[in-house]
């Protein structure tokens, strides 16, 4: 008994958490437009019905995946380009400091104004906020090599290209992956801010839209999907990381 609680001390807590949250609600008479019990939560999620929630989750999905897709083939050849370069290091990570400097709600506006209506927007928005933690973690990866291992790879004469993807790369890997699991959950974080701004469906518009109708409980099931589909896509990259790379989880 001991071991089983042991093991799975995060999921009786939440349980814990659910049957305090609803004796609250029950014993406060809260009104549901204010905080609403997790048995009312649930049974405005199944009146709102099983197509229409798919719908709305595959809309948030979408984005947050090209976005993610769309940061990774960016960031991952630019840090290459920046380790390679000095001159280039320079020149480029001042601006990636910027980018992820200024807040990402006050820009959205203007890409949506910019990009015009449509999915190229919420992509464009998702991939800014995922972005800058890949090329950041792909440099430090990558530029972690023993200086003796590069000169033995420039002994043995290898091309730049071999040494970068038989050297560099595999100690960049476990910097890899620790970015890919944060900045995925940045991307679904990307797309819901993207369909504040613009989207006639997501997770992120049906919230914006429940709340501004004081559907309040109808946003709490959408919150508590949105952050089941975040934690889902954490560990399916970290399902990956384990399954192909299991060899470099320990080196971080």
């Amino acid at each position: 008994m001991k071991a089983f609680a042991y093991r799975h001390a995060s999921l009786l807590a939440f349980i814990v958490l659910l049957g305090l949250w609803e004796l609250a609600c029950r014993a406060l008479q809260l009104p549901e437009y204010i905080l609403p019990a997790p048995s009312v939560i649930a049974a405005a999620a199944g009146s709102l019905g099983l197509a229409r929630w798919a719908e709305h989750l595959w809309a948030t999905i979408e984005v947050a995946l090209l976005g993610y897709a769309l940061a990774i083939a960016l960031s991952i050849p630019l840090a290459v380009a920046i380790t390679r370069s000095a001159l280039l290091s320079r020149i480029v990570m001042p601006w990636l400091v910027v980018i992820q400097s200024t807040p990402i709600v006050a820009v959205a506006p203007i890409i949506v104004v910019t990009l015009g209506a449509g999915v190229l927007p919420r992509v464009a928005i998702t991939t800014l906020l995922a972005f800058f933690p890949l090329v950041v973690s792909t440099c430090l990866g990558l530029s972690s090599v023993p200086a003796e291992f590069i000169e033995l790879s420039r002994s043995l004469r290898a091309t730049t290209a071999r040494q970068y993807w038989q050297v560099r790369m595999p100690f960049a890997i476990p910097h890899v992956f620790s970015a890919l699991k944060v900045s995925v959950t940045l991307a679904v974080v990307g797309a819901v801010v993207a369909e504040f701004v613009a989207a006639e469906k997501g997770l992120g518009y049906l919230i914006l839209f429940t709340t501004s109708s004081f559907k309040v409980p109808v946003a709490f099931a959408a919150l508590a999907l949105l952050v089941l589909s975040s934690l889902t896509l954490y560990s399916l990259v970290q399902w990956v990381h384990q399954r192909f790379f299991g060899w470099s989880s320990s080196k971080v």
